[in-house]
């Protein structure tokens, strides 16, 4: 059996984020309507239903269904996205400077635009700061599930700069989760997390293959930094880190990367959508639309994603920095930073770090959706103005 290329992998990997994209659009419009249906009462006992795991006297975790989703069930995503990290900074398309420079630009733009435009519309609101990182986060799965249903229209190096965009700000992401929203920390839990962590690293020095023990020693890590207080979906990236890339023939993280992403695409974030998206709109009005918390994170979507984006690729591009991938316009790179707008899953699950119940995570669902539709149907367009025949295209 040979070996797929780099490029087949690729194409392997778009199809199946593509295709889970499409199902997640599906879960979050059935917890929609479940939202606001006579239905509403059972969605929220279901997602409030006790959840406990014992064993003995050392480890006892009681949380709600939906707090085992967000930290425990979550947390197979982001090892997923540390896999992917690790794989493109070691062999892919963030190995060299060369090929990461214009999505680096493009990232640290919308990254750090959104967050601006947040923090401006929130002026005066201080108790809404914290909110901050929420438009910064890009869902890649909803991204390219509407590209897939652009088709043949879009070029395919458009979908791996949105890819590598995407997994820059993962990384950004994660930093922004480790930093900025973590308290009350257990120093004694955290210091435990060495154990797992070291013994995973011998792991890898002796060349393990088999994935097993990572995934052993990576529930004991989870358990750990869930103690600490640190938020529990790291201990999901730490374990990826120490997953080899080769011994001999074998390739473990890619076998891993193979296996996980069916499951997260179309399960466990579905999952995490049909949980996080149902917003009740009943007595909503465009006041509460309009509020400084929900406005921000639309703004920051919309706009701030578009400017940062767009505006840091032009500058790259244009002072010579960086080059845009053959076939691609700088038409093509403005309906990507519109498209970067959606940020669904990222954004939900920052939105609950960053505010714990009540008023204000209502206020965050209603700007992450409301943002996130605008920025689908902006990309889509442009996307679809930009692929015409005729259109011109740049290579500069």
């Amino acid at each position: 059996m040979t070996t797929p290329s780099p490029t087949e992998r690729l194409r392997a990997f778009i199809a199946s984020e593509s295709a889970g994209g499409i199902v997640l659009i599906v879960a979050a419009a059935v917890a929609l309507a479940i939202a606001n249906s006579p239905m509403l009462p059972t969605y929220q006992a279901l997602l409030a239903t006790p959840v406990e795991f014992n064993a003995g006297e050392l480890v006892k975790i009681d949380k709600p269904l939906l707090l085992w989703i967000n930290d425990g069930l979550i947390a197979l995503f982001f090892f997923l996205i540390g896999l992917e990290v690790k794989r493109e900074i070691v062999t892919g398309q963030l190995r060299s400077w060369k090929q990461a420079s214009l999505p680096v630009y493009a990232a640290l733009g919308g990254m750090i635009l959104p967050a601006l435009v947040f923090v401006a519309i929130n002026a005066g609101s201080p108790e809404n700061i914290r909110g901050w990182a929420i438009p910064a986060a890009t869902d890649i799965a909803f991204a390219l599930g509407l590209l897939a249903l652009l088709g043949s229209r879009v070029p395919v190096a458009l979908k791996a700069l949105l890819l590598a965009i995407a997994i820059i700000d993962d990384i950004g992401a994660i930093a922004i989760i480790a930093l900025f929203y973590t308290e009350n920390m257990n120093v004694g839990a955290l210091g435990l997390a060495l154990v797992p962590a070291a013994a995973m690293l011998g792991l890898n020095r002796a060349g393990v293959a088999r994935t097993i023990p990572y995934f052993l020693f990576g529930a004991f890590l989870w358990i750990c930094v869930l103690q600490s207080g640190v938020h529990a979906t790291l201990a999901g990236v730490v374990t990826a880190m120490f997953v080899p890339i080769a011994t001999g023939e074998e390739r473990p993280l890619e076998r891993l990367e193979h296996a996980l992403h069916p499951w997260v695409a179309f399960l466990i974030l579905p999952i995490f959508a049909f949980a996080n998206a149902g917003v009740s709109f009943a007595g909503t009005g465009l006041d509460v639309l309009l509020a400084p918390l929900s406005l921000g994170i639309a703004a920051g979507l919309v706009i701030g994603k578009q400017i940062g984006i767009f505006g840091a690729c032009w500058i790259a591009v244009k002072s010579g920095l960086a080059t845009l991938p053959a076939g691609v316009s700088l038409r093509h790179v403005y309906g990507l930073s519109c498209l970067a707008g959606i940020g669904f899953t990222m954004s939900l699950f920052i939105g609950n770090l960053a505010f714990v119940a009540g008023d204000s995570i209502a206020a965050v669902k209603l700007g992450v959706l409301s943002g996130s539709l605008v920025a689908a149907i902006a990309g889509v367009v442009v996307l679809r103005r930009a692929s015409r025949p005729g259109a011109e295209v740049s290579k500069a």
